[in-house]
């Protein structure tokens, strides 16, 4: 019984940790609006600065989540500060949470998780609220999660090279954060 909890909350703590931390495995920005005004025209050109301005924000707060999150992870810290910079709910409570199960069972996240380059693949400037879609390859290879206690590895808690995806939402105080993410181990990239 213990061996299958751990197993749960293991897989789980890698998958919300490994979530952004990898290059894009393909996919084409796509933008989800009302027709778009040509680029040569000013309202085509306000969408398209409106447009880069929203990929870059909800990138920065991508990146700003993958180091909150492995900065918290090796500390198993539920309260790192970053955290609620950079994530919103549903996914900051879910963070919170495996980061607290890991802190129970006395494990810190160890080694390397490496992003390669995350890429926005669609983006929704119209919706309530703007949400923009990011994909990524996560290299999670070399990431695992070790007892405090003897440096030994989580039995179960060895990463792969995988596809990771996650949403970028604006907020009523114009900031980007991170409110969904999923790791695809399923899918290699």
């Amino acid at each position: 019984m213990r061996a299958r909890q751990v197993s749960r909350w293991t897989a789980s703590l890698i998958a919300v940790a490994t979530v952004g931390t990898s290059t894009a495995c393909g996919g084409t920005q796509t933008t989800s609006t009302a027709a778009t005004p040509e680029r040569n025209t000013p309202a085509g050109a306000e969408r398209a600065a409106e447009q880069a301005a929203a990929e870059k924000a909800a990138l920065a707060a991508y990146s700003g989540y993958l180091a909150a999150s492995r900065a918290a992870s090796r500390r198993s810290d539920p309260q790192e500060p970053q955290l609620a910079r950079f994530l919103a709910d549903p996914l900051l409570t879910n963070v919170r949470f495996n980061l607290r199960q890991a802190r129970q069972h006395g494990a810190v996240a160890a080694g390397t998780l490496r992003s390669e380059g995350p890429t926005v693949v669609s983006m929704d400037l119209d919706a309530d609220p703007p949400t923009v879609e990011i994909q990524d390859c996560v290299d999670a290879s070399n990431y695992r999660l070790v007892y405090v206690a003897d440096d030994k590895v989580v039995p179960g808690t060895r990463g792969s090279r995988h596809l990771a995806t996650a949403t970028a939402t604006r907020y009523p105080d114009g900031r980007w954060r991170i409110s969904a993410g999923a790791a695809h181990q399923d899918q290699p990239c």
